[in-house]
């Protein structure tokens, strides 16, 4: 098999973004992932935005290489009964993308919240800032922010020991950054209120495990066709962090997710986003047996790298100054 060249990639979040077109040509890369954050979840992407985005990039001498991602919708991940009117704008969307030369698309499979960190702002020894994410401060969250039935299961002695030790130390503008922090996964979403997450983790509990992959193979199945005609490879970001948070399930954290979702659509639209940082993060995955096997279907990679410590929280590391 002939294997292309890797391209070097980096996330724009469009003209917002304070980092420019032109940073981010002198730091070497030649493609752009990016997305039409301002575009609401499940809506259609329209032809005219998507040339006028990519018009700014090839005005700068770049390439938009990634969408990530084109969201999908709660609707479909739960298969309610509204599902379809959302695949049918998922599909369409794509059409659109490919129509402008747009082919590869990432996307994730996570319910409710895109990614979870407790910090955003955690310094490091020379001065620059990490995410991080904290099981303490996530139970911290979860017990006396969220209130969530019967969380105590979820957690070790230790975890909670430690937790109700530091949550009796903080104050309301901690709590409140703590809360802010847990919820803004999802770039220029609103921020989901505490209610609706209650209410969105007790329509998964409902769902489950199984239920939430039956629901991933639904969607694929859904944009089979139009990947196929149109040569669009998708590509399922791994859950971030990679186990069960919150007490809602996760499908795509371990190497058996993995060639379960490739085997089970078993065609060459269904790829992976390879993201060392992601799986990286959990205590049990060897990044490299993962990529071994699934490597003919990773069509994009984010080359991340975080440090651990014993109770598996972590923070993003140095390229070369994490575990992986």
């Amino acid at each position: 098999m002939k294997y292309k060249k890797l391209e070097q990639t980096w996330r724009w979040y469009g003209p917002n973004d304070p980092v420019s077109l032109q940073d981010v040509k002198q730091a070497g890369a030649t493609g752009i992932v990016t997305a039409l954050h301002h575009i609401p979840h499940g809506e259609v992407w329209p032809l005219e935005d998507i040339r006028e985005r990519k018009a700014i990039i090839e005005a700068a001498g770049l390439t938009w290489s990634v969408v990530e991602s084109v969201p999908v919708h709660e609707a479909i991940k739960t298969r309610r009964h509204d599902a379809e009117h959302y695949l049918e704008n998922y599909r369409i969307s794509l059409r659109n993308l490919s129509q402008c030369g747009i082919k590869t698309v990432c996307y994730n499979f996570m319910p409710v919240l895109d990614w979870t960190r407790t910090q955003l702002d955690l310094e490091m020894t020379d001065g620059s800032k990490a995410l991080y994410f904290d099981w303490i401060d996530l139970a911290i969250f979860d017990l006396h922010i969220l209130k969530r039935e019967n969380a105590e299961a979820d957690y070790n002695s230790s975890i909670l020991k430690r937790a109700n030790e530091k949550f009796a130390k903080l104050n309301e503008a901690e709590l409140k950054d703590l809360r802010i922090n847990v919820l803004m996964g999802i770039p220029n979403e609103k921020e989901i209120e505490l209610e609706t997450l209650r209410s969105s983790i007790n329509e998964y509990a409902a769902i489950g495990t199984q239920g939430l992959k039956e629901n991933l193979k639904f969607f694929l199945n859904a944009i089979a066709g139009v990947c196929t005609e149109e040569g669009i490879k998708m590509t399922i970001h791994p859950d971030d962090p990679p186990y069960p948070i919150l007490g809602l399930p996760r499908i795509a954290s371990t190497l058996e997710d993995f060639e379960y979702i490739i085997n089970e659509v078993n065609q060459a639209f269904n790829g992976v986003c390879f993201c060392t940082g992601s799986l990286g993060a959990g205590m049990k995955n060897d990044t490299l047996a993962i990529f071994n096997a699934v490597k003919e279907r990773v069509y994009f990679a984010h080359l991340r790298n975080v440090k651990k410590d014993g109770d598996g929280s972590f923070y993003e590391a140095d390229h070369l100054g994490g575990d992986v």
